[in-house]
């Protein structure tokens, strides 16, 4: 037997067959395609017109509620009237959030979703009327943003209630993660264009180029309403009519299970207390020469960013787990950003925030839509229009009290760390919630008619 060994070849392992490249191209594809937003609800003719209507029409939306603070402030030289302008807002929406999804349990969705897209779009014609004449009547414009405001919390109603309709359930993630994505896009471009128009000079008010530009793009939603399938109650018996003992058997439901309690009781968390853009216009003249613009873009950026790379969203079953995970990142994420002195950093970890922000509110509108039964989605789709509208105009009011006893600072940050040590506390000690399986603790099959 030979004591001889084989020399050692120095040269580099050989380079991978021509056959291996396609191999290894499609192995990244299917990592990117696993990571991309999934866009197969686009699939669906009914939905992708609906995202398309409600897309272009949310950035015209976003130059109206931009144009009208910025009239009135202009009209009065009162920040105490444009205070009034989140106050003429907020009742109704509360308000006809609660009934309007009441209405959308018994009557067909589509209709409902309609007339009340109509109403919204003769609001915004009615604004520009008084722009264009010179009026200048503060009340009359907080009038119109009253029944605007009950308009749309009516429509968001009836909206919410139809996704499950027309998508799958194994698609409703996905889409209401194009859907808060979408709007997302709208609440970084809205503000951007209506800062140009508005300062536009000419014979004719910016504020007036604002409103007819809304008005336009929002016939794109009144064209995705009137395309939709007819959607009328899912149900058994004789049809009900709307009022309270409705709209309180919505809550009962509710208050008897507590996934769904917990999915209303975070989000309040989350805004109530660590919602900061109270806190931009002092902070910004503070700390950043008064650039306060990227402050107000960066969390909807890092939602727009998260939702690009959302594809993982749909496989988690752990709804309630991943929701506590989401809200305690955007509260350490805000509070992070309140220690921030340099403005890119603090529009980074803003954005973080937007990010996990965007995440929780996927999973809070897919546990709606698809824990509770057809026959009470308008009126879940209801409370929750009511708090996501209700919540962060209570975090402005929180932020700038405890700023005015404190410092801006410290309500910022602080505000950050109670969100995530409160819903950590609360996420964990309600077992229910925690360990809540998507698809085995569903009581419910909500696959659309």
């Amino acid at each position: 037997m030979s004591n001889e060994t084989e020399p050692h070849d120095p040269s580099p392992d050989p380079a991978p067959q021509p056959d291996d490249a396609p191999e290894q191209a499609r192995t990244w594809r299917s990592l990117l395609r696993g990571q991309a937003v999934d866009t197969r609800p686009l699939r669906i003719p009914e939905y992708k017109r609906l995202l398309i209507g409600q897309g272009t029409s949310f950035i015209g939306s976003m130059l109206t509620q931009v144009a009208v603070p910025v009239e009135v402030y202009a009209i009065t030289r009162s920040s105490l009237y444009v205070g009034f302008v989140g106050l003429a807002g907020l009742v109704p929406i509360v308000a006809f959030g609660l009934y309007g999804g009441a209405i959308a349990d018994v009557v067909d969705r589509r209709r409902l979703y309609f007339g009340a897209s109509v109403i919204t779009w003769v609001v915004t014609l009615a604004l520009l009327a008084q722009t264009l004449v010179g009026i200048d009547g503060v009340w009359l414009i907080l009038g119109l943003v009253a029944v605007q405001s009950a308009a749309f919390a009516t429509s968001s109603s009836a909206r919410g209630a139809i996704i499950p309709r027309i998508v799958p359930v194994d698609l409703v993630p996905a889409a209401n993660t194009l859907n808060f994505t979408v709007g997302n896009v709208g609440q970084v471009a809205g503000p951007l264009i209506a800062g140009l128009v508005i300062a536009l000079p000419g014979p004719v008010s910016g504020f007036a180029y604002a409103y007819a530009i809304d008005a336009v793009l929002f016939t794109a939603a009144l064209w995705s309403a009137l395309r939709l399938p007819p959607i009328p109650p899912d149900r058994d018996g004789p049809a009900k009519r709307p009022g309270m003992r409705e709209v309180l058997e919505g809550l009962v439901f509710i208050a008897k299970n507590p996934v769904l309690v917990m999915s209303f009781v975070v989000d309040i968390v989350a805004m109530v207390l660590a919602m900061p853009r109270a806190l931009f216009p002092a902070v910004a003249d503070d700390r950043f020469g008064g650039q306060v613009g990227p402050l107000y873009a960066a969390i909807a950026i890092g939602s727009v960013i998260a939702g690009l790379s959302s594809g993982w969203i749909g496989k988690v079953r752990r709804q309630g787990r991943a929701l506590v995970v989401a809200i305690v990142g955007w509260g350490v994420a805000v509070a992070l950003s309140g220690l921030a002195h340099s403005l890119w950093l603090a529009v980074v970890l803003l954005a973080v925030a937007g990010a996990a922000d965007l995440v929780s509110a996927v999973y809070r509108q897919t546990i709606l839509q698809t824990y509770a039964p057809d026959e009470l989605r308008g009126r879940m789709q209801g409370v929750f229009t009511a708090v996501v509208a209700g919540g962060p105009r209570l975090g402005d009011v929180r932020a700038g009290a405890t700023a005015a006893a404190t410092t801006a600072t410290v309500s910022w940050v602080g505000g950050g760390i109670a969100c995530a040590v409160v819903v950590l506390v609360v996420g964990l000690a309600v077992r229910s919630f925690w360990r809540y399986d998507a698809v085995a603790d569903r009581p419910v099959v909500a696959d659309p008619a």
